[in-house]
């Protein structure tokens, strides 16, 4: 029997229009979690916090129900920093950060240290991929390449939170990613995030759901097996500059291919 997700992309925050898509397709809360009457799983791909409004709740609701489980979770890159600011690491307080680090500060310590907690117990027990649907899909926040599926190594949590990147920077500090989605050939249905699209991109069995709801998109929820999709509007500003656009018919010649 197939199982039954609902990939949810990058939250950043935006707890509002997470309580609202998950209402509207379908899911009821039940006491401090959300929970299908028929069973769905939602599957978080990484990216809770920063730049949104209410970091903390997201946490706060994505670790109980995972810890409950009643939800599927995969780490993204920003997840990675703020777990590495709890472990009092020197991580640069921006990119988003200084948003979520607000929020913790104005907490009272009792609550910080419980947030913290269950922040770091989600982070510690989740895989940097996740295998579903008898391996038939998986879940990766900026994606995974076939070659790397099935291992566990630095080049694989590099991929998994920060997509192929180049090694070069843009004038935002941001890094330059080559679009390994273009030349994926695996058998399995890839699901991320990562880069802000205007609509979700289906491009050689890899699908995008991160529309850029902290930056005034949307949030998208891929429905699987069914391969269709929900999404609840952004309250946020609109910010045009944050979204990427594919010409895919032109390959860059620094661009990997598939191994």
């Amino acid at each position: 029997m197939t199982a039954a997700y609902d990939f949810i992309g990058d939250i950043h925050g935006c707890f509002d229009e997470l309580t609202t898509l998950l209402k509207d397709i379908g899911y009821h809360k039940d006491q401090s979690i959300y929970t299908h009457p028929s069973g769905r799983i939602p599957v978080f791909i990484g990216d809770l916090t920063d730049r949104g409004p209410k970091s903390v709740a997201v946490m706060e609701l994505v670790s109980k129900m995972v810890a409950q489980k009643a939800a599927y979770y995969v780490p993204g890159n920003h997840c990675d920093k703020l777990y590495r600011y709890f472990l009092g690491r020197n991580v640069q307080i921006k990119h988003g950060l200084e948003t979520t680090v607000a929020e913790l500060e104005a907490l009272p310590n009792r609550k910080y240290k419980k947030i913290r907690h269950a922040f770091m117990e989600l982070y510690d027990h989740a895989p940097w991929y996740q295998h579903l649907d008898h391996d038939q899909v998986i879940a990766a926040h900026a994606g995974i390449r076939s070659d790397l599926i099935g291992k566990q190594n630095k080049a694989v949590k590099t991929f998994v939170l920060y997509g192929d990147i180049t090694g070069e920077k843009h004038s935002d500090g941001t890094p330059v990613r080559r679009d390994w989605a273009l030349h994926y050939n695996g058998k399995r249905t890839i699901v991320y995030g990562h880069t802000p699209v205007h609509e979700p991109r289906i491009k050689n069995n890899t699908i995008n759901i991160d529309t850029g709801c902290v930056f005034g998109g949307k949030l998208t929820a891929l429905h699987y097996p069914e391969m269709t999709f929900s999404d609840t509007p952004s309250a946020m500003p609109f910010v045009k500059e944050k979204f990427r656009t594919f010409d895919d018919e032109h390959t860059q010649k620094d661009t990997k291919k598939e191994g």
